[in-house]
């Protein structure tokens, strides 16, 4: 789309599991309006995954932030957590129940680039995990 070849977005997210799924819809409908909703289905699915452990690991608000840049879409979401993400286990110790550590492993799979980096917000240490995916259709 031409004039929209940079922008980004910032959706503040209380600790409510419910954040997951506004910040899924959010999220399919600016892509949806900027023209990529061939980006849509990974996109969530990583999104859901960003937000989901920002969620899970922290009791305060979180911030999922989306940039589209030079055909790049970034997505990430910063939490008060400021302990780097877990890794997820090697396929021969994780059982069939174990959920934790799964998300990450699902990131690194999907995402075309992803890492993180400790970030203070409004005074309050935490971090920011954040991945890419680039715009091919």
């Amino acid at each position: 789309m031409p004039g929209h070849d940079h922008w980004e977005y910032s959706l503040n997210i209380p600790n409510d599991p419910l954040a997951v799924t506004v910040s899924r819809r959010t999220l399919r409908l600016i892509l949806t309006l900027h023209g990529l909703s061939h980006l849509t289905d990974v996109a969530e699915l990583l999104a859901t995954e960003l937000v989901s452990n920002a969620v899970r690991h922290t009791k305060d608000s979180a911030t999922l932030r989306v940039r589209w840049s030079a055909g790049v879409l970034r997505i990430g979401a910063w939490d008060a957590d400021p302990r780097p993400p877990e890794p997820s286990p090697p396929p021969e110790q994780a059982t069939e129940l174990e959920e934790d550590g799964r998300g990450l492993a699902l990131i690194q799979a999907c995402a075309d680039l992803w890492g993180w980096q400790p970030l203070a917000r409004d005074g309050n240490r935490g971090k920011y995990v954040w991945c890419e995916l680039t715009g091919a259709a």
